[in-house]
């Protein structure tokens, strides 16, 4: 089946990041063509005149599944959080999971986001939900010492059931979770590498995400977090570190030299009032690729990327008083082609060229908070102007899971209701 998206300011993010009126062509789960008017037939036209066309967003960091704990544990000191949290997460069941990870997915179908980079337990559950959503999930089951998990069994051994059961899933890569250096000891690290590197696995892990937890580590081991993570030997290209806020200059070369990407999530770690600052300059600087998370609806409240994006910018900008740092194209960077290049898909989604996965947003070029819309401030827009309910259109895979906003792929109202009797049960208690 051939798709094109018709009339539209193709926004490539290829190599040369261009930006033209024309079409993309998708057939079947890949792009054939981006470029002017496309010649050939089609089964489907959408019209795409005055919008914006451009790959969908990749989340690189989030908790899928706690979208049905949204509101909960809102304007908490970070131990009182941490403590609800875990309460309200020990009371789950498979079919709240269920329901929080088709809520994330309706939240990201909605807000233009195609791929996500899940960091829970059950993952098995979210595979199949995100499945039945139809976009794609880059699921790492969480891996943590036995003897400080609620999960049944061991925790890595979990992790290598799940990734040996998902490794041909379509739209679904599995992967390895490390919780953190809080709940992870020298041999659960080492597992967890070796598991990722022999599988050819992605591997996301929380790191120096609060002052208190790199000051505890460097106590009990005389090293911080990075520097012991480096030591072992976890650090490498399929490794994504969230958070990132808590680091030295040291660690950053460190990563650097790894290979290792760093997935920064600006809003969870404001909400929570964590503090510290990711160091995207020194980042990039460093050579480590630079992606953004949103992390999970009980810090963050949102899964938008657009949202998110603007949220990064500020931040650096005021946290630096340099208007300069984290300029709009680096940001729709961030959150396409270098979530892309994390999750080790950069030859496969991430921007508009012929021979990846149809991963295509369309956003509604009519919206007067997107005006007015000319090539010279389309990337300045789209950082910051957009918002994620500008998106009318949603293609993963070649599969179009939501046309002129209305999702296609599940039944939300039922989700939506379900939801409610969910958070019920599990936060008023």
């Amino acid at each position: 089946m051939i798709t094109v998206f018709r009339g539209g300011w193709v926004v490539t993010q290829n190599p040369g990041r261009d930006v033209f009126r024309g079409d993309v062509a998708v057939e079947d789960e890949k792009i054939i063509y981006s470029g002017p008017k496309y010649e050939g037939s089609a089964d489907r036209d959408i019209n795409a005149e005055g919008d914006v066309v451009m790959p969908g967003m990749v989340n690189t960091h989030t908790h899928v599944a706690m979208s049905v704990m949204k509101g909960s544990l809102d304007d908490l000191l970070f131990p009182d959080f941490l403590n609800a949290s875990f309460k309200i997460d020990a009371d789950r069941t498979d079919r709240d999971i269920d329901i929080g990870t088709k809520l994330g997915c309706m939240e990201m179908i909605r807000s233009g986001t195609t791929t996500f980079m899940d960091l829970y337990y059950s993952e098995d559950i979210i595979a199949k939900a995100a499945q039945q959503a139809g976009i794609r999930g880059v699921l790492c089951w969480c891996v943590l010492d036995e003897d400080k998990t609620t999960q049944s069994g061991n925790p890595l051994k979990n992790c290598a059931r799940f990734c040996n059961l998902h490794k041909n899933t379509r739209k679904i890569v599995p992967g390895v979770g490390l919780q953190g250096v809080y709940v992870c000891n020298e041999d659960t690290c080492l597992g967890a590498k070796e598991l990722s590197d022999r599988e050819k696995l992605p591997m996301n892990f929380h790191l120096s995400e609060t002052r208190g937890e790199v000051n505890e580590h460097r106590k009990s081991t005389g090293k911080r977090p990075g520097e012991w993570l480096a030591g072992l030997g976890v650090f490498g290209p399929r490794g994504v570190a969230a958070h990132s806020a808590w680091l030295t200059i040291n660690e950053v070369r460190l990563m650097g030299q790894s290979g290792v990407s760093v997935s920064t999530c600006p809003a969870s770690n404001m909400k929570l009032a964590t503090g510290g600052v990711a160091p995207v300059p020194e980042f990039r600087s460093g050579g480590v690729n630079v992606s953004i998370g949103t992390d999970g609806n009980t810090t963050n409240n949102s899964l938008d990327m657009f949202s998110e994006m603007k949220i990064l910018g500020l931040l650096q900008k005021a946290s630096r008083w340099d208007a300069t740092v984290a300029k709009a194209q680096e940001l729709i960077d961030f959150a396409t082609i270098n979530g892309a290049k994390a999750v080790g898909m950069s030859d496969k989604i991430g921007s508009l060229e012929p021979g990846k996965y149809a991963d295509i947003i369309v956003l509604d070029g009519k919206a007067p908070n997107m005006r007015p819309l000319l090539p010279e401030n389309i990337i300045g827009n789209i950082a910051y102007s957009a918002s994620g309910l500008n998106v009318k259109h949603t293609m993963c895979q070649g599969d179009l899971v939501m046309e002129n906003a209305v999702i296609g792929t599940l039944d939300t109202d039922a989700v939506l209701a379900e939801s409610e009797q969910v958070w019920r049960k599990l936060c008023l208690r």
